[in-house]
């Protein structure tokens, strides 16, 4: 639920604030992708929800932030509006092994463990998925209970920590439809949603953001640059019904804007459609005899460009299908004349507005979303994968980002210099002991030559 600044007066502020609070607490209670064991099998069922304990940890939690009994039925309201489709954070040790399911397609995929890493805010915050092996492709995910985004704000949060900085690999998730089979998972899987940061060699550090719709995978046609230092980042995804978007990094704004414009979208909502009808003997008028109230701000002033040829390593699945460049016609008369020889006078056809386009555009709505997984691959491993979110609400995931990579950046950066100075200090005691050594030698020596003498 949003509301304007000015919207409170200053006296429900500090009651809100405590709402949000409470908020965080009941329903990071009630994921079902919650912290909780589940049957360690590749398939398995989301635990159900759980409403009794939700109530419970509500009142305990209403009791302990004092908050007046007539705001109880208004917090509940506004709980209930966040839906936390899926949360995984990582703080019951190794039983995240029942709720992540490693794909069996290649013997050779790489394998997982827990870890915060050689550097962290909070050694038990911290821990989540590391990449272990070099040069190996990965294949794990994690099922919940199936829902779908129709209508709704789809939010997609995690955080990534490139600890061995990265030079070449995928830092990306993928969000699946519910009929994957987990331990097939592979990169032939279809998907709903990719996002995330892949970087490799100097050309490549993009944050990727491909929708799936119509059969065909669709990208962000705008270059989003991701971070590329050894730092755990928060990278948050956002979808909304009105078909705008955002991606954040560490709660900035990156990009955002139109899903319609900015994944060229353009060629669905407008068609081709005639007008007016062409004459039969259209090619054999003069210009002068051609019709006289031929609309001329509507008509397509381009051709496609036939010297064009398709880029070798053009990738249809993530580009797009390609299509020619297209060259501006020369001195156009009425929409129509064309003053250069080569080309002759031409029936264009209007562009006019889809009628039909915003019933059937539905790029934003998949009906049977269920199971989120990392398909990558990574030359140097190391990179940590942690505090996974997926829900309905944007302040939700902004509260949740803020407890958890909020509290535990600054931490983190300060253990990494304080381990960075060890290591230069370290060195240098290394480097005069080997200069003392040096010279005792070579005064041992000189000693030696003297006695012989």
């Amino acid at each position: 639920m949003h509301h304007p600044v000015g919207g409170r007066s200053a006296q429900a502020q500090p009651v809100c604030k405590a709402l949000r609070g409470l908020k965080f607490l009941s329903t990071s209670r009630n994921t079902a992708g919650s912290i909780s064991g589940a049957p360690d099998r590749a398939n398995q069922k989301a635990p159900p929800d759980r409403g009794r304990e939700k109530k419970t940890h509500l009142r305990a939690a209403m009791s302990r932030a004092k908050v007046p009994g007539p705001l109880w039925a208004l917090w509940l309201m506004r709980a209930a509006l966040a839906t936390v489709y899926f949360q995984e954070e990582f703080l019951d040790g190794e039983s995240w092994r029942n709720r992540w399911i490693p794909s069996t397609n290649d013997s050779k995929f790489g394998h997982f463990r827990l870890s915060s890493g050689k550097f962290y805010g909070d050694i038990q915050k911290d821990k989540g998925l590391q990449t272990t092996e070099n040069a190996k492709f990965y294949a794990i995910s994690s099922r919940f209970k199936p829902f779908s985004n129709k209508g709704k704000t789809l939010v997609i949060q995690y955080t990534v920590k490139h600890e061995q900085k990265m030079d070449c690999g995928g830092g990306y998730i993928k969000i699946f439809p519910s009929e994957l089979d987990q331990k097939n998972l592979n990169g032939k899987s279809q998907y709903y949603i990719m996002f995330g940061p892949d970087i490799c060699g100097f050309d490549i550090k993009k944050v990727h953001v491909i929708l799936f719709y119509k059969n065909q995978y669709h990208s962000n046609k705008k270059p989003i640059r991701c971070k590329v230092d050894g730092f755990t980042h928060l990278y948050t995804l956002t979808l909304r019904p009105d078909l705008t978007y955002e991606v954040k990094i560490d709660t900035d704004i990156i990009e955002s804007g139109s899903i319609e414009e900015d994944w060229n979208l353009q060629k669905i909502r407008r068609m081709e459609k005639s007008a007016l009808k062409m004459p039969e003997n259209w090619d054999k008028l003069s210009q002068n005899d051609k019709p006289s109230d031929v609309p001329s701000q509507d008509w397509d002033k381009h051709l496609l460009d036939a010297s064009a040829n398709k880029p070798s390593d053009w990738n249809s699945e993530l580009d797009g299908e390609w299509q020619p460049s297209v060259i501006q016609k020369p001195k156009h008369k009425d929409g129509l004349k064309l003053d250069n020889s080569d080309y002759k006078d031409v029936w264009l056809h209007k562009k006019i507005e889809n009628p039909g386009y915003l019933q059937d555009f539905e790029f934003l709505e998949y009906e049977d979303i269920g199971v989120i997984g990392l398909e990558l691959w990574q030359v140097r491993s190391g990179t940590i994968f942690d505090n996974f979110l997926i829900t309905d609400d944007e302040n939700y995931a902004a509260d949740f980002g803020l407890k958890t990579w909020g509290r535990t950046k600054d931490p983190e950066k300060e253990m990494d210099m304080i381990q960075a100075k060890e290591e230069i200090k370290k060195a240098r005691e290394e480097e005069e002991q080997l200069i003392r050594e040096n010279i005792k030698e070579k005064y041992f020596q000189s000693q030696t030559a003297k006695d012989e003498l």
